[in-house]
């Protein structure tokens, strides 16, 4: 048995919206199953599955050049927030921008100071990254 593909579902207030975001916005070919109920094509994918207390999902999009699709994606009116951080060298934010950037929307309880941060290159396999 060999599994061939994933099927991925977002739900939204705004199905609309979203479709015509994926459609527009990101240019993802699609076909309409019926009535504008768009089914996307995605580009390739990874799935990583972490410990939690409770079920939650996340989607994260990855492009080559970060700055570039930033400004893209906001000249096509696309509002980015939070602090972009992902595994990709050079977009990791300061503690203090991502906070500085949701106050008034979070309350700070206590933040960790940690002693030092050590990542795998590129060419080094680490089992601990999705």
């Amino acid at each position: 048995m060999a599994i061939t593909g994933a099927h991925a579902l977002l739900y939204t207030s705004e199905p609309e919206q979203l479709r015509a975001v994926l459609r527009d916005v990101f240019g993802w070919d699609h076909v309409d199953a019926h009535d504008g109920w768009l089914i996307f094509a995605l580009p390739p994918a990874e799935l990583g599955v972490h410990p939690a207390d409770k079920p939650s999902h996340e989607l994260s999009l990855m492009c080559d050049d970060l700055d570039a699709t930033v400004a893209e994606l906001r000249a096509k009116g696309i509002e980015l927030r939070g602090g972009g951080a992902d595994e990709a060298p050079g977009v990791y934010k300061r503690l203090e921008e991502v906070l500085g950037y949701h106050a008034g929307s979070i309350r700070i309880v206590h933040t960790l100071q940690p002693l030092g941060v050590a990542m795998a290159g590129a060419d080094v396999f680490d089992p601990y990254k999705d």
